[in-house]
């Protein structure tokens, strides 16, 4: 648990490719901080392109890292 805190780049893209892949839009970003905006938004480009692939549900679950 204290890893995920300690690399919020990484967290933020993968919270970003999980808005991406639900469809929410990019302006739903959370982060003020640049490093981890970029991370975000960088997460939700790949969750936007993998959403509009068909990559949802279980044929998308090779692509969520194990916490």
């Amino acid at each position: 648990m204290r890893r995920q805190k300690r690399d919020m780049n990484s967290r933020a893209f993968d919270k970003g490719y999980q808005a991406g892949l639900g469809g929410r839009s990019q302006e739903d970003c959370p982060h003020e901080n640049d490093a981890h905006r970029q991370a975000w938004i960088s997460g939700w480009r790949e969750g936007r392109s993998d959403h509009w692939d068909g990559l949802t549900g279980v044929s998308g679950v090779h692509k969520l890292r194990a916490v």
